[in-house]
């Protein structure tokens, strides 16, 4: 994420417990509210974060270390989320299994942003996701 070429820019770190999910959702909530993003679009990335902290939280945890998650967004049209966290194994996206309980996050990731992926980081990686509204 480029922060200098997008005018909007918000980064928090969360401990990877569930417990903070809610609390990075809202957080982005808020910052999207005063950056005066569509309720629409508002909706998605906040649905796209929260799946993404999930991610995280169940498969990326490592002792006391943290989540962080950021957004990034132009002004206009574009806005990226993105989620640190320490492990170095990229997610994997599952094939639609209707039978599934659990499993489906990155398939609505996939179905709700414009473009998605994975950056590598020194110490772990970044998920990021890009909506266009």
């Amino acid at each position: 994420m480029n922060t200098e070429s997008h005018p909007h820019t918000w980064r928090r770190s969360f401990m990877p417990v569930v417990e903070n999910i809610p609390e990075a959702r809202h957080g982005a909530q808020l910052v999207l509210v005063s950056w005066a993003v569509p309720d629409d679009v508002s909706g998605t990335v906040a649905l796209i974060l929260t799946e993404l902290a999930t991610n995280a939280v169940r498969h990326a945890r490592r002792p006391g270390r943290t989540f962080d998650v950021a957004l990034a967004y132009d002004g206009e049209k574009t806005i990226e989320i993105e989620v640190f966290d320490a492990s170095p194994h990229h997610p994997v996206v599952n094939s639609f299994d209707p039978a599934a309980t659990s499993g489906r996050g990155l398939l609505l990731v996939e179905a709700l942003c414009d473009d998605w992926g994975v950056r590598d980081r020194e110490f772990g990686k970044s998920v990021w996701a890009r909506v266009v509204g």
